[in-house]
């Protein structure tokens, strides 16, 4: 991916510097535990001198740029984050280093078991079978450009890293490594909105799509019986129904006249809030801030999510 920082989606004028962003992709065996979250400054340089060279490989071009990681891994809801956050913070950390940038290699790692600036892997997150090592390359817009379409066209298909870039990323974190591969952050982005399709969330993801590529953008889930949510300003805000409000909107011809409707229609409504619960969670794993709006019956549901 190519992108102009904050706003991924943008194209950058001459002022604004390009970056790819992207991951190294750690796919684990079983659930092993994770044995180190983070990487000394010495070993985090070793990585990434494996990941330079394999990038170059997919296109030789990619040597001329500044190639910025961390000796750290994330979930993949970690990387996906308004306006790539952590991405962008790679890129300030690495933006005081002094000296010409090209070709350069810069790689952050841990100082007694500490990382710089906000790169801490949460420890929430550890578990999943998906672990990413971040990187973003940068410098002449013209050889981004050039690196970034073609790490788009082509990564996600021969994209596979190298057998010493698997083995040390293995060796170094402790990990049962089983594929280990390079993908941008477009692929992570795509791969990420067909799982939650799979687990029901696709109506979720355009809200979570409009968070990291605009987050000062706006985006609506309106679509009963789903919960009805607005991103706007930098956060999620989740119309929080009162019962009598909750059944005008979305049981209006439930019967509740007998113990049988009324039951009923209380499970029906602790279904809703599960999944409202559900999606909130997601909301704030992506690292979206989220607040509940109170909504009365007999009043327009929307109105209250544009205060």
């Amino acid at each position: 991916m190519t992108a102009a920082h904050p706003d991924a989606s943008a194209r950058p004028g001459p002022a604004q510097p390009l970056h790819v962003l992207g991951a190294l992709a750690l796919e684990l065996r079983g659930d092993a535990p994770v044995a180190r979250a983070s990487l000394a400054q010495a070993e985090a340089g070793e990585l990434a001198a494996h990941m330079a060279r394999d990038l170059a490989s997919f296109v030789p071009d990619a040597a001329q740029l500044q190639l910025v990681t961390v000796g750290a891994h994330y979930d993949p809801v970690e990387l996906l984050r308004p306006g790539w956050a952590l991405h962008r913070e790679l890129d300030q950390l690495a933006a005081r280093a002094p000296g010409d940038a090209s070709g350069r290699i810069i790689a952050f790692g841990a100082h007694e078991e500490q990382l710089p600036g906000a790169l801490a892997p949460s420890p929430d997150y550890f578990g999943g079978p998906l672990r990413l090592v971040p990187f973003v390359l940068g410098g002449d817009a013209d050889v981004v450009t050039r690196v970034g379409d073609r790490f788009e066209r082509e990564l996600i298909e021969r994209g596979m890293a190298g057998a010493q870039t698997a083995l040390a990323a293995q060796d170094t974190f402790g990990l049962q490594v089983e594929h280990a591969r390079y993908l941008t952050a477009h692929d992570l982005a795509a791969m990420t909105a067909l799982q939650y399709e799979h687990a029901g969330l696709a109506l979720l993801w355009p809200v979570l799509e409009t968070a990291l590529l605009d987050p000062d953008g706006e985006a609506w889930l309106d679509a009963p019986p789903e919960p009805l949510l607005r991103y706007a300003d930098g956060e999620a805000r989740i119309a929080l129904f009162e019962p009598r409000a909750w059944k005008q909107r979305y049981a209006t011809d439930a019967p509740c006249d007998t113990p049988e409707g009324r039951e009923k229609l209380e499970r029906q409504h602790q279904h809703f809030q599960a999944r409202q619960r559900q999606i909130a969670a997601v909301l704030a794993a992506h690292g979206v801030a989220v607040n509940f709006v109170h909504c009365a019956a007999e009043t327009d549901a929307r109105a209250p999510l544009l205060d």
